[in-house]
């Protein structure tokens, strides 16, 4: 095994390690909510009503899976812009440097 396969095994076990010790040590016992759920209870206790109703309110497996799906989307743009810079730069001449470019 060459050094950069074990770093790279060893960050792969850290960040898995990163998510899964909070949920181990926690046992399972609290409710981890979101700050969207906490801040629409906090403003409802206080009387705020809403402007308007949402037009399309999906279950919460569809919800998550449309977030999901946004976020594959946008990093699939992102990678495709990047992707396309740094081919555009890796095709153009280097301009020649030195005493003999005038």
């Amino acid at each position: 095994m060459t050094r950069r396969t074990l770093v790279n095994a060893l960050l792969v076990f850290a960040v898995v390690a990163l998510f899964a010790v909070p949920l181990l040590v926690d046992g399972g016992t609290s409710e981890y909510g979101g700050t969207d759920a906490a801040v629409t209870e906090e403003l409802e206790a206080d009387g705020y009503t809403p402007w308007f109703d949402s037009l399309f309110s999906p279950a919460g497996e569809v919800e998550s899976g449309l977030f999901a799906l946004q976020a594959a989307l946008g990093a699939g743009v992102l990678g495709y812009v990047l992707g396309r810079l740094r081919g555009r730069r890796a095709a153009t001449p280097a301009i020649p440097t030195g005493a003999g470019a005038q």
